[in-house]
């Protein structure tokens, strides 16, 4: 898991130099927040319940991006 953390630094450091995590700077706590809270359910939380909640998560994404 934490191997990705250089690879999004690196890509928003050459792309974007930062600018739009500035500008979307809640998206970005909140996709912080939600990546640090599933790693600590991840041991505590069987995987027949974070599956289909993760399911949920993917298809709402979804309705919001067609929407878009």
């Amino acid at each position: 898991m934490r191997c990705r953390y250089p690879t999004m630094l690196v890509a928003f450091a050459r792309y974007s130099s930062f600018t739009s995590l500035r500008a979307n700077l809640g998206f970005v706590v909140a996709m912080t927040a939600g990546t640090i809270l599933g790693g600590l359910l991840l041991g505590l939380v069987s995987a027949s319940v974070l599956i289909p909640l993760l399911a949920l998560l993917l298809i709402l994404s979804a309705v919001k991006a067609w929407r878009h």
